[in-house]
């Protein structure tokens, strides 16, 4: 059906109407929203947006042949320019962008118009990534620009003004504007294109990745929508506000998108990020299950089998994934876990390296470079590659991190200092984050704020037990004998309750300081406990049997045990020397020790 323009633009309204509405109490009418706009952004070579419509509405009931929307209108200019458009596309799909362009010069209608702009500048793109590949190593600050970004700026700014650009165009506006690192501008030019054609995933997605915080996400007028819930889902898991993402997909499920594998996998994605990894794990592996050729996120899943050093699960991975295609990023990618699970740092890091040359812009191989390259010892390569990384994406608190070992190794505190804060405020509930501060605070002698960057991993549950430890340390060298006291029984509470096994190194330190406490405070029952305790670790033997002895001599002088120190707090009967702690102790009161 060819109608006039005005026509077309009545039908892409209803269009925007019908997404309007923010609730999901009709499936069908967003099954078919779902449809109309995969196929819309099909034709403008839109993949990765017409994928993403496409996964959401084959996880809705299918629709009988009478609702099934119909095919988009076609206007004039549409008629006229249908002939250049279908053999531009032709080019478009075989990637000749440069051919594709040529044909369409001079095309009126919004598709063509779209799809002439798109060529041009994923011509740009494409020369610039294969002279980054050619010209310089994945190591190298990328210098090269993609040269046709300044005249599409020009040229769409115009349309722009005009009010012409429809959602599409808007969309690509903002890209051209992001690219050109004209941030404030692209944000607006995104919540307009949003508005403009709320079905569009892709430029909720930019949006996505220009929010830095909440507070920006606050003064962002969106349309209300029912695409919002899923963008809103989105930005709660990339700003690491994992509560409120888990609750959005939990509602989004209950709404009706059960069977969404983009949702189940966006869960796991989150359960990942804070750190809940057999969950994370379990929603994987059922998740490949009902999609076993699927290769996105499996990069994800590769990092979670690694951190438990799963190594038959992750060859099976690797070698599945390399089967179903090996020239993908994220096949590169946990293959370079594997070898690195393996310790063949040299191998591991030539796979990210191949995964950059596939993809300069892909955030997670940058990381996991950095990390081989520090385990390489390889201090420089690790920084640039961490820097590369930050600039990708300023959110990814593991670069930020990792520059901060690099440069602890380095011994240049106030550096880590700085890039240790930028990672704690990215993961501030993160007991890492808070404990390598700590460290950092420590080395510039700034104690007071090293005690409380050690109270506050503790609090926040400290992920490797040893926050307690690290403050107990900085009382005993503040001769706070009492906090330090304190916080040794709860350390040893912690371990005990746990029910673990752990490096008893600390654990005999921590015994080692209770019994010369005790023993000064002439609580001889709980010295003794605490020195016969001495004497099963190796490094504390000597001194837990020379104690005993020493408390035994007093005792036999008649010296007795004091009653008038202040020290209300014992070791529970459950640590006593006799018994081997099995059950959990109920933790102590510590807010008397908060610094």
């Amino acid at each position: 059906a060819v109608i006039g323009r005005a026509g077309a633009m009545a039908a892409a309204a209803a269009m925007v109407a019908a997404a309007g509405c923010g609730d999901f109490s009709d499936l069908r009418e967003i099954k078919k929203q779902l449809l109309s706009v995969a196929e819309r952004s099909r034709e403008r070579g839109l993949q990765h947006s017409g994928k993403w419509a496409a996964e959401l509405a084959f996880a809705l009931e299918p629709l009988p042949l009478s609702e099934l929307p119909p095919p988009p209108v076609l206007t004039e200019e549409d008629a006229r320019d249908l002939d250049a458009y279908t053999l531009a596309k032709s080019y478009f799909d075989l990637k000749e962008y440069d051919r594709a362009a040529y044909f369409l010069q001079g095309c009126k209608s919004q598709k063509a118009y779209f799809l002439y702009m798109y060529s041009r500048y994923l011509s740009g793109e494409k020369k610039k990534d294969d002279e980054t590949v050619d010209s310089l190593g994945p190591l190298e600050k990328g210098q090269v620009k993609n040269e046709a970004l300044r005249e599409l700026r020009v040229e769409l700014s115009k349309k722009h003004k005009a009010q012409e650009l429809d959602g599409f165009g808007l969309y690509l506006y903002g890209v051209v504007l992001r690219k050109l690192d004209l941030v404030k501008e692209a944000i607006d030019v995104f919540v307009e294109a949003a508005h403009v054609l709320p079905l569009h995933w892709g430029a909720w997605l930019e949006l996505c990745n220009l929010i830095t915080d909440k507070e920006m996400l606050k003064f962002l007028s969106l349309p209300d929508t029912w695409m919002k819930e899923f963008f809103l889902a989105h930005i709660y898991t990339e700003l690491q506000l994992i509560e409120e993402a888990l609750q959005k997909y939990q509602s989004l499920i209950d709404a009706g998108f059960s069977k969404s594998t983009y949702i189940i996998s966006q869960i796991a994605v989150a359960y990942h990020n804070i750190r809940d990894i057999d969950k994370a794990l379990s929603i994987f592996n059922e998740l490949r299950k009902q999609d076993p050729y699927r290769i996105e996120n499996m990069d994800t899943f590769s990092n979670l089998l690694y951190v438990r050093s799963m190594k038959p699960e992750l060859s099976y991975l690797a070698h599945n994934l390399c089967e179903i295609d090996k020239y993908r990023v994220e096949t590169c990618c946990v293959i370079g876990n594997y070898y690195s699970l393996r310790s063949q740092h040299e191998k591991a890091a030539l796979y990210f390296q191949r995964a950059l040359k596939l993809n300069p812009r892909y955030l997670g191989a940058w990381t996991l470079m950095g990390h081989e390259y520090m385990e390489m010892k390889n201090t420089s390569a690790a920084i640039q590659a961490y820097r590369h990384a930050i600039e990708v994406n300023k959110r990814d608190y593991r670069a930020w991190y990792g520059l901060g070992q690099t440069y602890e190794i380095l011994k240049m505190p106030f550096y880590c200092l700085y890039y240790y804060r930028r990672a704690h405020q990215l993961r501030p509930n993160d007991s890492r984050m808070l404990v390598a501060l700590g460290e950092c605070y420590e080395k510039l002698n700034q104690l007071v704020e090293a005690k409380k960057c050690y109270w506050r991993a503790y609090a926040v549950g400290d992920v490797e037990k040893m926050a307690l430890v690290k403050l107990a340390k900085l009382h005993e060298q503040l001769n706070e004998s009492e906090q330090a006291a304190q916080c040794y029984i709860k350390y040893i509470h912690d371990i005990y309750s746990c029910g673990e096994v752990v490096e008893h190194l600390e654990v005999s330190t921590a015994f080692r300081y209770l019994a010369q406490y005790y023993f000064k405070c002439k609580l001889w029952d709980e010295a003794s406990a605490c020195a016969q305790k001495c004497c099963a670790f190796n490094d504390t033997r000597e001194e837990g049997k020379a104690l005993l002895r020493q408390i035994l001599q007093l005792r036999n002088q008649g010296e007795t045990s004091s009653t008038d120190v202040a020290a209300p707090f014992f070791l529970p009967a459950s640590l006593s020397a006799n018994n081997t702690p099995t059950r959990r102790v109920s933790p102590l009161n510590l807010s008397s020790v908060t610094p």
